[in-house]
């Protein structure tokens, strides 16, 4: 009986090992399929002009310079303004606050603005900074509703990390005579680094990637010259690929996939520095 009850067992358990790897497929092997059909498509359009010149002959010749560079001004703009922000909140949700139903509130609404449509975001933003602050169409704008959009992921995430680090380690700073602010500042934050960083990084890669937002509140059909100020409209690389791929008539397929390699890397880039300070602030960590 015991002997059958373990082959049962085994056959179980390798069942199950099975399906999880044939789910593990499915999933990554439609990812992998688009990433390579976008490689192989848009890697002749990759050259020294196509990256460092300005689109000409109604976007259908020249590059995606300024495209290039105003992803890079959105998604900075979007970090100097949610990265402290996200995190100060985190520190206060998991440190300071008390456990009652206005904080478990709080916590059920971050979640939630999480999962809202980019769009609404969009219209968010063009209805308080575009009209209402009367900032424009701008790159501010722009990155003040992105910055809102990524809130509630960097929040929650910067929160679990936070939550993650042994109470044990908060105990012993104390008990050594530091303030509870410099526990948090010298133990616990250095200690939750990596998951923080982590949902930094998946917050700004969404910000990187949408247009809804952008479309409302900062991005440009065409400007052929670099943004001067936060408060001049910019090219950004989501919406310059969506307006060549519905709006110019016979754009060339190479210049679509083209751009949406170069988004690729931009977010691929993005997850190389993140990943090599993760395993460097991981490497330090004391458990």
């Amino acid at each position: 009986m015991k002997s059958r009850f373990s082959i049962n067992r085994n056959i179980i358990q390798r069942l199950g090992f099975s399906l999880i790897t044939l789910m593990t497929i499915a999933t990554v092997t439609p990812i992998v399929a688009v990433v390579i059909y976008i490689l192989v498509q848009g890697a002749p359009a990759i050259s020294w002009e196509f990256l460092s010149e300005a689109p000409r002959e109604g976007m259908r010749q020249g590059g995606i310079m300024p495209a290039i560079i105003g992803t890079f001004y959105l998604t900075l703009g979007t970090a100097i303004f949610s990265v402290p922000l996200g995190v100060a909140a985190a520190i206060y949700l998991a440190e300071y606050a008390p456990e009652n139903w206005l904080t478990r509130v709080i916590r059920i609404a971050i979640i939630n603005l999480a999962g809202i449509p980019s769009v609404v975001y969009g219209l968010f933003g063009l209805g308080l900074f575009v009209l209402f602050l009367n900032f424009g169409t701008s790159m501010l704008s722009a990155s003040l509703t992105l910055s809102i959009m990524t809130l509630p992921v960097i929040i929650s995430t910067a929160e679990e990390s936070l939550r993650a680090v042994p109470q044990s380690f908060r105990t012993v700073s104390i008990s050594l005579g530091a303030t509870r602010w410099q526990t948090i500042r010298r133990i616990v934050l250095p200690e939750a680094l990596p998951g923080i960083i982590t949902g930094i990084i998946l917050g700004l890669e969404r910000a990187a990637g949408e247009t809804a937002p952008i479309l409302f509140t900062g991005a440009a059909f065409f400007l052929p010259q670099l943004p001067g100020s936060p408060f001049d409209a910019t090219m950004a690389l989501p919406y310059h690929l969506f307006v060549i791929s519905t709006q110019v008539p016979e754009m060339p397929f190479q210049i679509q996939y083209g751009t949406a390699l170069v988004l690729i890397v931009f977010v691929l880039a993005m997850n190389l520095a993140a990943t090599l300070i993760r395993s460097r602030a991981r490497a330090k960590r004391q458990w």
